[in-house]
């Protein structure tokens, strides 16, 4: 639910909503990724590129990201920062190691923050996601895809049929949809809630990459 809050009340209402002082207080300090450290956090079984991760394994964008049950990890490449949540399975393709231009969100859902440049795409079992320099909220299910753009421009587009599309242009999460297979077929993209990310989640995997969200610049945007 949407709450009128302004920047003076946006971090009272995140610890009050369950965000520690102390959490709040490291995530409003933190500016970038140690030198070569890719992840920020993990917790149960993380494996990259077939690998259990820790703490200081490299993740490049060329990266296979799986999570298993009650796991999680945080983590940066370049300009981009994601939360892969549990049971899911994130793809990067890139030209350089440290470039994503490719994200594959085969199952699971995916938080993400985008650098200002080069378009990205994402794919999930039902659509294609053209981005630039934006932020998004994904869960990749067999028949069914969730997308918040929480900010920026997206192109959302049926994997099925591209004749079916949509253009979204958000503020703050003012545009979710669901993109759909329709049993006996065809494809549709329909309204939906926001679900499942805070904007606290969000400021968080922008500062790992030296940036803050609109949002907190911004009095009038109220809160997630």
């Amino acid at each position: 639910m949407k709450h009128p809050l302004g920047r003076r009340d946006f971090i009272g209402g995140l610890i009050a909503g369950g965000l520690s002082l102390g959490l709040m207080e490291k995530l409003l300090a933190m500016s970038k990724l140690p030198p070569g450290q890719s992840i920020y956090s993990l917790r149960g079984k993380v494996y990259v590129d077939g690998v259990m991760a820790n703490i200081h394994t490299p993740v490049t964008a060329r990266s296979t990201i799986r999570t298993g049950p009650s796991s999680e990890i945080v983590f940066a490449v370049g300009g981009d920062a994601f939360t892969v949540r549990e049971n899911s399975q994130l793809k990067l393709k890139g030209k350089t190691s440290k470039t994503v231009e490719l994200l594959r969100v085969l199952t699971g859902a995916v938080l993400a923050v985008y650098a200002r440049g080069p378009k990205k795409q994402i794919r999930t079992s039902t659509a294609t996601i053209g981005i630039r320099g934006t932020a998004t909220y994904i869960e990749s299910e067999a028949n069914r895809s969730y997308v918040c753009t929480c900010y920026g421009e997206a192109i959302l587009t049926s994997l099925a049929d591209s004749s079916i599309s949509e253009t979204v242009r958000t503020r703050h999460h003012e545009s979710p949809r669901y993109i759909e297979n329709i049993p006996g077929g065809g494809t549709r993209i329909v309204k939906a809630p926001v679900i499942n990310h805070t904007d606290a989640e969000l400021s968080l995997l922008e500062s790992l990459v030296g940036r803050i969200p609109p949002f907190e610049e911004d009095d009038s945007y109220g809160a997630y």
